[in-house]
């Protein structure tokens, strides 16, 4: 039986926040939440309060053990960009884009 939660507009591009996904991808639940509390990266934080949702409605929702559940799939998506500019030399301007991203975790029971 499967668990989802989801974390939209998440202001963290998602190429920076896959690096992070990669290295939880297929672990234990609680495992996976006490490797994050240790990563220095910014996208660790978003990721772990994710992992926390899905353990908590796969505890509460499906009354399943939180020790038994592992990350069965973990994706981050793009989510809209915002884009504005900064004015440059000679009247002209630089383009900024700011991405976000959408991070999806199933749990699974083992």
């Amino acid at each position: 039986m499967a668990t989802r939660a989801v974390t939209k507009y998440v202001g963290i591009s998602p190429q920076k926040v896959r690096q992070v996904i990669d290295q939880v991808r297929g672990m234990q639940a609680e495992q996976a939440l006490a490797l994050l509390r240790h990563m220095p990266q910014a996208a660790a934080q978003p990721v772990a309060k994710t992992i926390a949702s899905a353990l908590a409605n796969a505890d509460e929702n499906e009354g399943l053990n939180r020790s038994d559940m592992y990350i069965a799939a973990i994706t981050a998506d793009v989510a809209p960009l915002r884009k504005w500019r900064r004015f440059g030399a000679r009247g002209r301007f630089k383009p900024i884009i700011r991405r976000s991203s959408h991070i999806t975790v199933e749990l699974e029971e083992r």
